[in-house]
């Protein structure tokens, strides 16, 4: 008990508490250091001193890709919430409705479409926050939409996974996602349409025995944990030590799993130019006169006596034919 609490009306008391946002500093899982949640944010979630990469919902991870920041969304199919009436400590229907007011989207995957320096691309994206980015029956039917939504559009189509695995409530029917997926996958290649994925933090599961590890071109963010089962599960199960850094984005691209492992901040330019290779795009016009310059082989120094004899007032005078 003190003066405030004896002295000061309650209405009062509420005016002069003050409250500070939970997220207003994030602690580094690296280096344990503390960095201002802004500074972290306009940095695309990267920890500015150890450059670890933090996750990226949704939202600010298509506003990264697209063309100043701005995209369509897709609408997707609606599926049933919870078709297995699954209870376990607690409703599905409970946990679905706790997910959605946490992260603001229906489903753990997001579509869009729209430009990616200058031309049209289709991405998908995974939010882990979503419960834990599982693989269910709204997700399989988000991502098969968008790659039909590419073959329309004839656009190239980026993946951005995250996740745990499948969506255990759904049991049989989230499992039936992974060959699903796999089908829309081929009818992008018989389309002869680019799909690329990039791998984030982390990938695991089913989603990677099925249409994460399927793409044209696989890149991963730095230090991205990418596998089907867990580092221990696998100790146990072989009953050898792993190596260090085993499942981690750097490990896959040495053990040739992963073809490129990319800074975020280089994330936007190399999905560019990958998108132009595979599609055979030309370059747009202001950047084509730039990059030739710098691919054009320097000049060879040209002789002094080669300059005097190629100058009009040097060149002998042609015969007079006859």
């Amino acid at each position: 008990m003190n003066w405030l609490t004896n002295v000061v009306r309650p209405k009062i008391r509420n005016m002069l508490r003050r409250e500070t946002p939970e997220n207003l500093w994030i602690k580094c899982p690296d280096t344990g250091q503390l960095v201002f949640y802004k500074d972290v944010e306009q940095n695309q979630f990267v920890i500015p001193g150890s450059n670890y990469h933090m996750r990226m919902g949704a939202l600010a991870r298509l506003r990264s890709i697209f063309d100043n920041e701005t995209w369509y969304d897709v609408a997707l199919p609606e599926v049933v919430a919870d078709p297995l009436k699954f209870r376990d400590e607690r409703k599905y229907v409970d946990r679905i409705k706790d997910a959605r007011t946490k992260t603001g989207a229906q489903d753990a995957v997001k579509v869009g479409f729209g430009k990616l320096e200058g031309n049209g691309v289709v991405a998908a994206v995974q939010d882990f926050d979503f419960m834990g980015g599982s693989l269910g029956m709204a997700a399989g039917e988000a991502i098969i939409r968008g790659m039909e939504l590419a073959v329309e559009k004839h656009a190239p189509f980026i993946m951005f996974a995250a996740s745990g695995g499948a969506r255990m409530q759904e049991g049989i029917l989230s499992l039936m996602q992974m060959p699903r997926t796999t089908v829309a996958v081929q009818m992008l290649r018989e389309a002869k349409l680019p799909y690329i994925v990039v791998l984030t933090n982390p990938t695991t599961g089913g989603v990677t025995a099925s249409y994460a590890m399927l793409g044209d071109i696989q890149l991963a963010e730095p230090g991205a944990l990418i596998g089907f089962a867990g580092a221990r599960v696998i100790e146990q199960t072989i009953r050898e030590k792993l190596p260090d850094g085993f499942q981690r984005a750097e490990y896959l691209r040495d053990h040739g799993m992963v073809d490129m492992v990319v800074h975020r901040h280089d994330l936007r330019p190399t999905l560019a130019r990958l998108c132009r290779i595979l599609t055979k795009t030309p370059l747009p016009a202001t950047e084509a006169p730039a990059i030739a310059a710098e691919a054009a082989p320097p000049a060879e120094p040209v002789a002094a006596a080669e300059i005097v004899a190629t100058t009009p007032e040097a060149t002998p005078p042609a015969a007079p034919q006859a």
